[in-house]
């Protein structure tokens, strides 16, 4: 599933590709992909919008329109939001909807294994409420980072997943930000030191911007906006790498499963 890297880059070359645009038409071939309030047609609310704003919260996409209303797309697994130019005849494999601009170009929403969403929200919802800390805004700073670990008895790999908390981190960005912090991704997270704590704070900013830097990770599905893969999967140190040697120390990488997800640690470095 695409993190913050990645639909950061998403929603990066959106705003470049279609910010100011009008949509002229909204053609939906799978219905169950798009969520519109009741009454509403997903596809004629849409007509006629002019996109203001590309933005991003969590692992969503956030695209404004001129009216204030708000397209948020989800591309979970497989969803990809691809910008086509106005002499492309084919719409992207597995798309289920496009927005047709009144310049000809298009955005195609394409998802082969169909679990991602395109919700259109009113001017007022508020539908990230119980979203957590962005790791890259001014908020999250390592005094805050720090209290937020007391009294967690969770594993810390399970912590940094929990989106309540922090936003937008998966399990990528997790494993190697452990790695690069040498903590354990089972350590209850109320154990670890203040000073392992402010290393793990700098290891998540560190290697989230690193990867934004790079266009996000792409050892799946993952590409940008331009249907490119990103380049950061060249630059992991635990992630994947079963059994290869630790970059840090040399003994063989690990694999287990903390939360029902598979996460990739080196026993020697990492305490």
């Amino acid at each position: 599933m695409p993190e913050l890297p990645e639909v950061e880059t998403i929603a990066r070359g959106l705003a470049n590709a279609v910010i100011g645009k009008t949509i002229a038409s909204v053609r939906v071939t799978l219905p169950r992909i798009v969520v519109a309030p009741p009454g509403v047609d997903f596809a004629k609310a849409l007509a006629g919008e002019q996109i203001v704003a590309v933005g991003r919260r969590a692992k969503y996409v956030v695209i404004t329109l001129g009216s204030g209303a708000r397209v948020v797309a989800h591309p979970r697994m497989t969803g990809r939001l691809i910008v086509q130019g106005p002499g492309k005849q084919d719409p992207y494999p597995h798309t289920h909807v496009v927005f047709t601009f009144t310049d000809g170009w298009r955005l195609c929403y394409a998802d082969a294994r169909t679990f991602g969403r395109l919700r259109l929200l009113p001017v007022d919802e508020v539908w990230d409420a119980h979203g957590g800390l962005e790791p890259l805004s001014e908020g999250f700073t390592w005094e805050v980072f720090v209290s937020m670990l007391d009294e967690r008895r969770m594993a810390i790999k399970a912590f940094l997943l929990d989106q309540r908390r922090i936003s937008g981190i998966g399990n990528i960005y997790a494993c190697e930000a452990l790695w690069e912090a040498g903590i354990s991704p089972n350590r209850p997270a109320h154990t670890i030191s203040k000073p392992a704590r402010r290393r793990l704070h700098q290891a998540i900013q560190g290697v989230l911007l690193r990867s934004i830097e790079a266009r996000g990770t792409s050892v799946d599905d993952y590409v940008d906006a331009d249907g490119l893969k990103g380049g950061f999967q060249n630059q992991l140190s635990v992630y994947g790498r079963l059994d290869e040697p630790c970059l840090r120390c040399g003994k063989p990488i690990v694999r287990t499963v903390i939360g029902q997800r598979g996460t990739w640690w080196c026993r020697r470095c990492q305490k």
